[in-house]
């Protein structure tokens, strides 16, 4: 069957983005029953795509690949079992990988539409809002009350999960690096605003906490930081496990996998019974390709969210495709805020 041609960024090898991206013209397979094809307006970064970049995310395709998982753009070929009605609908989508080209193919169980939303907007609605939602109003819903950490908390998801933990009636702890992003996380409703560049964060959460636990954490870092969480959560409490950027930078391959893992610790599942305390890995991936339905919920449900006001995406940086390095770098450097989008 005829392929389709297009031009994408690809990653030839690892590395800064200067050596690790090319500009190509690639194949793409022929359309499957249930598949769509997307003319590309614009396409998301997410902290995987600095994983995988920097050979660090296992689930990515062997290079030379393209990576990225959400899109925006214009249907303009279905599967012969698609409704006839997407062609030509402007829709927010994920792909499963292949988000950095000029079309990209998606299938009808990962769009929506999004008619005139401003593009950087409906991105951010897209892998970050949707593991936002799904951890705090799916897997395991936060209660009224409940006393939550959540690091990483002026990026893309944290920026979510403060407004959704807000909405759900919790008080916010929101982790940062940089005083800069102060002002960012406490305007999105944040209780709590703490540095961990100025002192170990667990000692400061523990003075505002004077005797009580945390009862949730979201924690995209893992490294050190998942033993220290471990310590501050109670009786009931739950710990998220959805990255692991502690390991991003580090230059001694193995050697740093091997300390990351060392730093987490040993967990006994017979301890977590006893102190009755819960470990939940979070991959949206696997939830994509097992639970195609559950994803699409929980898309739908962040743009109807937005169309409500209740949530508001954050935009950290829009960039032309000839400026991807630099919207990797700053991705990578951990001074952005919010969503970072590149436009074709």
């Amino acid at each position: 069957m005829e392929k389709i041609k297009t031009e994408a960024i690809v990653l030839v090898q690892k590395g800064k983005p200067e050596i690790a991206f090319k500009r190509l013209v690639i194949e793409l397979n022929s359309l499957k029953a249930n598949e769509v094809l997307i003319e590309t307006e614009a396409f998301g970064l997410n902290y995987a795509d600095v994983m995988a970049r920097n050979g660090l995310y296992k689930e990515a395709p062997a290079m030379p690949c393209v990576i990225g998982y959400e899109v925006v753009g214009t249907i303009i070929q279905i599967g012969k079992n698609v409704d006839s009605k997407w062609l030509g609908e402007r829709v927010l989508a994920f792909s499963r990988f292949g988000g950095y080209a000029k079309k990209v193919i998606s299938t009808d169980q990962a769009i929506v539409v999004i008619n005139d939303l401003n593009s950087s907007v409906a991105l951010a609605l897209c892998t970050q809002s949707v593991t936002a939602f799904y951890m705090v109003s799916y897997i395991a819903p936060i209660y009224p009350g409940e006393k939550v950490l959540i690091h990483a908390a002026a990026g893309g998801v944290g920026s979510i999960l403060i407004q959704l933990a807000k909405y759900r009636g919790a008080t916010v702890f929101a982790k940062i690096g940089d005083d800069n992003k102060r002002e960012l996380v406490e305007k999105l409703g944040a209780d709590y605003s703490i540095n961990y560049n100025h002192s170990n964060y667990s000692e400061q959460i523990e003075t505002i906490l004077k005797g009580s636990k945390l009862d949730i954490s979201y924690n995209p870092i893992g490294g050190s930081s998942f033993k220290d969480d471990l310590k501050l959560l109670g009786a009931g409490g739950k710990l998220f496990l959805y990255g692991g950027a502690a390991l991003s930078g580090k230059k001694w391959g193995f050697f740093s996998q091997l300390n990351f893992v060392k730093k987490m610790g040993l967990v006994i599942p017979i301890g977590l019974m006893m102190t009755s305390k819960n470990i939940l890995g979070i991959n949206m991936l696997k939830i994509a390709d097992q639970k195609p339905e559950v994803l699409l919920y929980c898309l739908q449900q962040v743009v109807e969210l937005y169309k409500k006001g209740i949530i508001q995406p954050q935009i950290g940086g829009e960039f032309q495709i000839d400026s991807i390095n630099q919207a990797h770098t700053l991705l990578e450097s951990g001074k952005s805020m919010g969503k970072i989008t590149v436009k074709w």
